[in-house]
């Protein structure tokens, strides 16, 4: 996997430090805003992270290389480059082999982050069990991921798109751990609240640190930290979820499948709310950053104490 791996100077010397390391995906910026917003957002999250004392790591695949670290150059093509794939673990070989390039999904970005030796992963909101995923089979990638691999993953929840009781059903199947940050409850993204519990509410970035280097002691996988939007951008639920119905029912008239279905959503649900929806996406990632790179300090503390 190293032959594949190109770490920028700057992640690579935290690494061999010991520092502080934050992974980002990269189909938040391609696929998931729209230009300029997502690329202002994408600095924004770099330089939040930095100034928590972590170094920022965002992953994507370019000229069939694993680009982990990118500079300023690298996330402009990736805020404008039309056509840009989307990789999850199947598309990962195909583009390595082929020289192509593409944006990482969370599942696609944990394996790369696993691969550098980062142990914190800040996205959205994970992918799920869509709905209808019973009939469908319709389930992101993203969670078996979680089963597999050593990453833990800061998010808003996952997608309010997506059938959550199922979702959480399958991680449990799974044996991931779903941590809420200063929450009971799991988050829906756009909302603070599901109506669903999480497995374990931690107050604190060191509570996390802990859970994290016990899950991995124990040969465990990856794990959740859910982490609801701020409050004051929170949508209201009436409102996102009549939102949702409509641009569910959209994308199945016109036939949308697949890795299509989610960017379409995103799109549409920004449509549909006049933007208040992108405006709460954007305010989460930054709250996920800054929880991120704390639980990042704090897990690097904690593997010095227990080598010590």
């Amino acid at each position: 996997m190293r032959s594949h791996l190109q770490i920028a100077p700057e992640v690579a010397a935290a690494l061999v430090a010991g520092g502080p390391v934050v992974a980002l995906e990269s189909t938040i910026i391609s696929h998931g805003m729209p230009w300029p917003r997502n690329l202002e957002t994408a600095r924004r999250v770099e330089a939040i992270i930095r100034d928590a004392g972590a170094v920022p790591a965002t992953i994507a695949v370019l000229d069939g290389r694993i680009r982990v670290g990118l500079g300023d150059a690298e996330l402009e093509r990736l805020a404008t480059e039309a056509g840009l794939a989307k990789l999850s673990r199947r598309d990962l070989p195909i583009a390595l082999a082929t020289g192509g390039s593409g944006a990482t999904t969370v599942a696609a970005t944990m394996i790369c982050a696993a691969a550098a030796g980062i142990a914190v992963f800040v996205t959205g909101g994970i992918g799920g069990v869509h709905r209808g995923g019973e009939s469908s089979l319709d389930i992101s990638a993203d969670l078996e991921e979680l089963a597999r691999t050593r990453v833990a993953v800061v998010c808003a929840g996952a997608k309010a798109i997506l059938d959550l009781p199922r979702t959480l059903e399958y991680l449990e199947t799974r044996g991931v751990p779903v941590v809420g940050f200063r929450t009971s409850a799991f988050p829906a993204f756009y909302t603070r609240e599901s109506g669903l519990a999480v497995d374990h509410r931690a107050e604190s970035a060191d509570e996390i640190a802990r859970i994290m280097a016990a899950q991995w002691r124990l040969g465990g996988g990856g794990l959740v930290v859910a982490n609801p939007i701020p409050e004051a951008d929170a949508l209201d639920p009436a409102l996102i979820d009549r939102a949702i119905a409509a641009a569910l029912a959209e994308a199945e008239r016109g036939g949308i499948r697949g890795k299509q279905v989610t960017p379409y959503l995103l799109g549409r649900l920004e449509a549909l709310t006049g933007g208040t929806s992108l405006t709460a996406n954007i305010a989460l990632v930054i709250n996920n950053a800054a929880t991120g790179a704390a639980i990042a300090v704090a897990y690097g503390a904690q593997v010095r104490k227990d080598a010590g």
